[in-house]
């Protein structure tokens, strides 16, 4: 099984896919994560970002999925390709020639999670602090969502200590361990 967290940068979805990971650990799950692959990217990112390096982003995201997926019960996804897609097409507009290819492999996820936006990005070394441009790609994120016809689930904005439940709640998992007698 294949989650993604999906959304802008600087929402707390890296956060959020280690909490997730160590609930299902604790639930004596076989989890790993395929961590943010643009942040190993050797082109320019953000706002600098180019067409060619975008494609480096999503089809190293797509390589890491299938190297996973196949040794483990929950695969977590810090981003999905439709994030990866979303950059590309602030970057460099639509690409019909990828269209195919992103509605396909979104497919193969079981469950997309969608972080809001609750605060401006922080700098972190790499990440962009531009609200006007978190908010362009959190916009065109959801565009792709409606046109795609996606389903996912939406966390609250208002209540992110509910969030690791509400996907655990999404996956029909309880949200801790159950204790065992000792006796």
């Amino acid at each position: 099984m294949k989650i993604a967290f999906i959304g802008t940068h600087g929402v707390g979805k890296t956060t959020l896919c280690y909490e997730l990971a160590a609930s299902l650990k604790r639930l004596d799950v076989s989890v790993d994560l395929v961590k943010e692959v643009a942040r190993r990217c050797p082109l320019p990112i953000s706002r600098d970002t180019t067409s060619a390096a975008q494609l480096w982003i999503l089809h190293s995201q797509i390589a890491e999925e299938i190297e996973l997926e196949p040794s483990f019960d929950i695969i977590v996804c810090d981003r999905a390709v439709l994030d990866n897609y979303a950059y590309l097409i602030n970057a460099a507009g639509r690409q019909s020639d990828l269209e195919g290819l992103i509605r396909h492999w979104m497919a193969s996820y079981q469950l997309l999670v969608k972080v809001p936006v609750v605060t401006p990005p922080r700098y972190d070394g790499t990440r962009d602090v531009s609200v006007t441009f978190q908010l362009t790609i959190d916009r065109i994120l959801d565009d792709l969502l409606d046109e795609y016809c996606l389903e996912c689930l939406r966390l609250p904005a208002d209540d992110r200590s509910r969030w690791v439940s509400d996907v655990l709640s999404a996956l029909r998992l309880p949200p801790r361990a159950p204790q065992l007698d000792l006796f």
